[in-house]
């Protein structure tokens, strides 16, 4: 008995370290080939920067005059010349924020797409301040034609009520401004026409020279910007060093090379001189000519390498958890880190009636404040009102939510800290939201900017993901989550969002159909309410299946790598793994194949070094990492699938676009199926 026992385990033993053994014979072999397949990084990283330069170039010689927010002259000049214009009108002044918003999304996305090796420090400020000096001229602009349309309230009231009520409605922003030109006590409900946007104010707001602003900007110019060097580009930054050393020094050996050789052949020419004269320069030239070419192969090859390694280890990087938040909440402090805004900023503003414009003999003669625009303080800093919350209660304010943000849960209030630059929550109450009508209603003690904001992981973990081919260098990217379901369509460099479902519901949205490039649609999908790419901090706040980001890293780009023949699934197995282990389901996809309804999927387990079938399924009762009968370790997904695909789907996979490899291993970088699923 003890005999047989003794025997099988042998015998299993065996059953086990021969496939291991054939896998270290064969694994150089298998790593120099995936090396080869994974050339399409550096070569796609290479065009992304051809393109950066392109664009320059093309934006130079359409002298459409615009300035090029990059090159600090310009945008100077731009600023400063804009700074010189006055008595702009509102309508004016939206429809040059359309240009100054278009310079500001550019320098945003020139931070977001270049490499941080290819971030110079002082650029990175010099971006930063020519961001923050755009919006803060635009606000300015914005305060000056305010100015100047309050100034003709007189001359623009309503019949009706005597008060003046104007609305402005664009594409990036919403304009409300109300003139209490009566001062009737009376009148206390501020609705604005065709709208369900006001106020209810209190009596002594109802009899003063004030006026209401509601400047609802679509976009945030509120939120400080978010810091460029993280730890993760920091290290990245040593990496960057190694990289520019290694050329150098890869460079100074050529030329070593090429003088040596050079000298050779001079020698070699002086002794032979007097006996070739006539056919030795020829010779010369044909032999130069291959002596200078092969260190230039040696030199390109070398900078590929070297940029295939900082590639890779940058999006290692990317992959990294912070241990600990980055700064310490105050008391009611919104965290960054765990909430969002959502639907732009609304800046709510009493002001001071400003002297109004007076016919005179056919002129309009108006006094104009040396001092501008004011504000009027609500309630006073000082008063000696013993029942002053009675005198100065809160005031109610109702907002319309922009249309084209999705909240999966009532949204919260917060309103902007300017002393302290940050959001809080304090100072607000009674909040109501309407889901149907898209309306919010609460009360607030003063005005203030004040934004929505909602969870940023609401959406994480996700319940289930697929990626599978639908076309020629063409993918669909399905992620499944507790309230939505989204289609992402991947293409060459391009992103578009193909379907979403809210509740199980078809949900219509102006992303769809529309084709980005990567960082520009996660950018839109995160504006949209739509955000599922974690960040470092993530973790802290969501439940997680942790893997080490060097096995997610290397998963990622042999998935994208296989994923115009192969599709990949989600399995449950893989929380039962250890972090430094991955399972997932991966079956054959040729695109002339008709939908099957229950496809046949091979699990894998990939530890970054080694792949295997494994003998379970989806429907096992258990885990476990035994071998599935009749197959074999192999060192890369490549090889793994190759023992069961056919030659056809390895062909595709061979011919596939590096751009969109890339573009696949960028979007499942962004997600981390692996860890967040």
């Amino acid at each position: 008995m003890l005999l047989t026992k003794y025997k099988a385990e042998i015998k299993k033993k065996i059953n086990v370290s021969m496939p291991m053994k054939q896998d270290l014979e064969r694994r150089n072999e298998e790593l120099e080939e995936l090396y080869l397949l994974e050339a399409c990084f550096p070569e796609a990283e290479k065009l992304k920067r051809d393109n950066r330069f392109l664009s320059q170039w093309k934006h130079y010689i359409e002298c459409d005059g615009s300035p090029d927010p990059s090159i600090a002259q310009e945008i100077n000049t731009f600023i400063t010349l804009w700074k010189e214009e006055t008595n702009e009108t509102l309508e004016e002044v939206i429809e040059k924020s359309k240009l100054v918003l278009n310079l500001i999304e550019k320098l945003k996305l020139i931070l977001l797409e270049t490499p941080p090796y290819d971030l110079q420090g002082k650029n990175i400020i010099q971006y930063q301040e020519s961001i923050l000096e755009l919006q803060e001229l635009l606000h300015l602009k914005f305060n000056r034609a305010t100015e100047i349309l309050l100034r003709q309230a007189s001359t623009l009231a309503d019949l009706d009520s005597g008060n003046m009520e104007k609305v402005i409605q664009d594409e990036n922003v919403t304009l409300y401004i109300w003139a209490n030109l009566k001062k009737n006590p009376r009148h206390r409900s501020i609705r604005f026409s065709e709208t369900q946007t006001g106020f209810e104010i209190p009596r002594i707001l109802a009899t003063s020279d004030i006026a209401l602003r509601l400047l609802h900007t679509h976009y945030d110019h509120v939120t400080p910007l978010s810091p460029v060097l993280t730890p993760s580009q920091e290290h990245i930054s040593i990496v960057t060093d190694f990289v520019k050393e290694e050329v150098k020094s890869v460079q100074t050996a050529v030329s070593k090379d090429l003088q040596e050789e050079n000298k050779q052949e001079n020698e070699s020419n002086s002794v032979h001189e007097e006996e070739t004269k006539a056919e030795g320069q020829g010779d010369v030239e044909e032999q130069m000519c291959p002596v200078q070419e092969e260190p230039e192969a040696t030199k390109y090859e070398m900078e590929m390498k070297l940029l295939s390694e900082t590639v890779s280890a940058a999006q290692e990087l990317l992959l990294e958890n912070a241990s600990e938040k980055p700064y310490f909440l105050e008391e009611n402090e919104v965290d960054l880190c765990q909430f969002t805004t959502l639907g732009g900023v609304y800046h709510l503003d009493i002001l001071e009636l400003p002297p109004q414009c007076k016919p005179m003999k056919g002129w309009m003669i108006v006094e104009i404040l040396k001092e501008g625009l004011q504000k009027y303080t609500y309630p006073p800093e000082t008063t000696e009102d013993l029942e002053a919350e009675n005198v100065f209660p809160p005031i109610e304010v109702t907002l319309e939510v922009h249309e084209n943000v999705i909240f999966f849960e009532n949204p919260m209030v917060a309103r902007w800290d300017a002393e302290g630059k940050q959001w809080k929550t304090d100072g607000i109450s009674n909040v109501s939201y309407k889901s149907e009508e898209r309306l919010i209603t609460f009360n607030l003690e003063t005005f203030c900017p004040v934004t929505l904001i909602q969870d940023a992981h609401i959406n994480m973990p996700y319940q289930s993901w697929e990626l599978r081919p639908l076309d020629v260098n063409k993918v669909l990217l399905t992620i499944t989550t507790v309230f939505t379901e989204l289609q992402i369509q991947i293409k060459e460099n391009l992103c578009m969002l193909a379907s979403i479902k809210v509740n199980n519901k078809n949900h219509s949205s102006i992303l769809e159909e529309k084709w980005m490039t990567p960082v520009s649609f996660i950018i839109a999908l995160k504006k949209a309410g739509l955000n599922i790419f974690p960040t470092g901090h993530s973790h802290l706040y969501v439940v997680i299946n942790y893997k080490h980001p060097s096995v997610e890293v290397k998963a990622y780009r042999q998935m994208a790598l296989l994923s115009s023949a192969f599709a990949f699934c989600w399995s449950k197995w893989n929380t039962a793994c250890e972090s430094k282990k991955t399972v997932f389901q991966v079956r054959e996809h040729l695109l002339k194949e008709e939908p099957i309804r229950n496809p046949n999927w091979t699990l894998l387990m990939f530890s970054g070094d080694r792949a295997q079938s494994l003998k379970i399924n989806e429907s096992s009762d258990a885990f476990s990492e035994a071998l599935k009968e009749e197959t074999e370790f192999h060192s890369t997904l490549y090889h793994m699938v190759k023992d069961f695909a056919s030659q056809e789907a390895m062909r595709a996979v061979r011919r596939s676009n590096c751009q969109f490899v890339d573009s696949v291993c960028h979007m499942l970088l962004s997600t981390r199926l692996l860890s967040y699923s």
